[in-house]
């Protein structure tokens, strides 16, 4: 019961993302190269003090190829919510992070059980409804930068499912991306106002920083299938924070596409109990 309460509270981290990123970028309260550097230097900030509350030295934990899969993740992210709704990004992100984690798991060696694969495979479909003819079709360079976003999350927790100090080592890989962040946005430029820094130092502090070190905690104790399954649960709360705080409207597609991706969540989680 513990670590699905501390999963689901992740997973509420996730969707936060997602509104919190739709937020500032649809209404150009600040640039995309900006969101991203501020998200990820802001929560290097607030792990890097949990941590010195701790005496520990931040920066020796987390690795290279860690921070480069977050910084992936992050950069292709906001760029791609200049151009979809929060629910509907959220869900083209974590199915591609289903397909990356799913394959990983499978070449470190696990062998998901039958639930899992129909599980993965009602999530796909689901994905798959929103491109299909004569649905509202998605913008392609949004969409594929989300999938990229995707992959990048997907390795990035995959490479967390190995540590032992979840906070240090995510601490470690926010401090080895914010540099490289913050180089982007000088490189591409862009501005900020007050309201759009301070919802990209929430995104960063709050829903990034310490919602991912709760999720590499939670991560060395789930499946890999099985935590790329109920990843495809944070569409559908990120959907209803667009629905709240940004007058968003779900689309028939959209509905579908969700009751498929809970119902692969079932299967797997069912299987998961066998």
């Amino acid at each position: 019961m513990k670590i699905t309460l501390i999963t689901l509270l992740a997973l509420v981290a996730f969707a936060a993302n997602s509104v919190l990123a739709r937020a500032a970028l649809a209404d150009g309260a600040i640039d995309a190269a900006a969101f991203t550097a501020i998200r990820i230097a802001s929560g290097a900030v607030v792990l890097a003090l949990l941590l010195a509350l701790r005496q520990k030295n931040a920066i020796r934990f987390g690795n290279w190829p860690a921070a480069l899969a977050l910084l992936l993740y992050a950069a292709a992210f906001s760029f791609a919510y200049l151009s979809l709704d929060a629910g509907l990004g959220a869900l083209i992100l974590f199915g591609a992070v289903q397909i990356t984690m799913f394959t990983g798991g499978i070449i470190e060696g696990e062998r998901p059980q039958l639930g899992r694969w129909l599980g993965m495979g009602l999530g796909l479909v689901g994905l798959a409804v929103l491109f299909v003819p004569g649905a509202a079709t998605p913008s392609a360079i949004g969409s594929a930068l989300m999938l990229a976003a995707g992959v990048g999350w997907g390795i990035y927790s995959l490479l967390g499912r190995h540590t032992k100090q979840p906070l240090a080592a995510t601490a470690g890989n926010f401090l080895r991306a914010a540099p490289l962040g913050l180089l982007i946005w000088a490189l591409v430029g862009g501005g900020a106002n007050a309201p759009g820094i301070a919802l990209a130092v929430a995104s960063g502090a709050l829903a990034s920083g310490l919602g991912y070190a709760i999720w590499y905690y939670a991560l060395p104790k789930l499946d890999a299938s099985l935590a790329a399954i109920a990843q495809l649960c944070v569409p559908i709360i990120a959907l209803g924070g667009g629905i709240i705080w940004l007058a968003e409207s779900p689309t028939p597609t959209f509905m579908l596409a969700s009751a498929l991706i809970l119902g692969g969540i079932g299967l797997a989680v069912y299987s998961r109990g066998k």
